[in-house]
Order: structure tokens, then sequence, then C-alpha cells
């Protein structure tokens, strides 16, 4: 469940929006997975005439989905929640999402750096390659000159 709260609303207040809906979830028997802040965002387009919303997004296991209708008209009622989505991950987006959170999918942050030096290595050579391109270039005006 991905959920979108109004960034007017204190820190304090932003927190306990989303510890509401935690609660809601334990309390219904299902299993919070994992809980990710994703903060402030900027949105696709104005709700409420507000283009930015605070990010939340709860994922949780249950064995029946019975908490899913309440957390939902929950969802529906509170004003301080712009919008929602809730959607049912198959075994393939569950473990996407374990790995995801393991460091086995994405491109770990120490890498990059690493990966912008090799470019410059390989620039020298390149430019290299190009100045023997051009000798043969310079030399054939010279045969047709000599036939003239």
């Amino acid at each position: 469940m991905t959920f979108i709260v109004d960034p007017v609303l204190s820190g304090d207040e932003i927190k306990s929006t989303a510890q509401t809906y935690q609660d809601l979830i334990k309390n219904e028997g299902a299993s919070i997975v994992h809980t990710d802040a994703m903060g402030l965002k900027q949105l696709a387009y104005p709700i409420n005439r507000k283009s930015s919303g605070i990010y939340y997004s709860i994922e949780f296991s249950s064995t029946d989905g019975a908490a899913i209708p309440k957390l939902e008209l929950a969802l529906k009622r509170d004003e301080r929640i712009m919008r929602f989505l809730s959607i049912r991950l198959d075994r393939y987006g569950v473990k996407y999402n374990a790995d995801k959170r393991a460091g086995l999918i994405g491109k770990p942050r120490a890498e990059e750096p690493a990966k912008a030096e090799e470019p410059k290595a390989a620039a020298p050579v390149a430019k290299a390659e190009p100045a023997k391109a051009e000798a043969p270039k310079a030399a054939a005006p010279a045969p047709s000159s000599e036939e003239e």
C-alpha cells in the first residue's frame, strides 16, 4: 500500500498518520514486512491545489486479506491522505522487493564513482585512434595532385 500525506501537516502529525495505518494493519492480523518513508516528492498533477506530497509505502502480508477493506475505508475518510493505492503482489513482486532490500537488485552507490573513472581512462585511447585515421586522409590528396 502506498499513500500520499498532505505536506502542510507538521512532522509529528505526518509520522502519527503513518503510525496510525501501521497499527491498523497489525490490529487486523496482518504482518508488516517493510515500511518505506519516501519523503517529499513532486506530484504529477496538482491534488487539492498542492504540487507535492509526502509518500509512504507499507508492504504487509495477510493470509485472508480482511484488513484491506477496513484499511481502504479508513484512508478514504482521512482528510490528511491525498491519495492511496493498494495492490496485491504476486510471488515475483514479493521476491523482487526482498531482493531489492537485500541489495541484490540495483547498483550499489560505492561502485558508481569507480565506473565514472573508467570512461576517463578510455577517452585518451579513443582520441588517439581518430588521429591515426586522419593521417591516411592527408595522404590520399597527395597522389591526386601528382596525377594532375
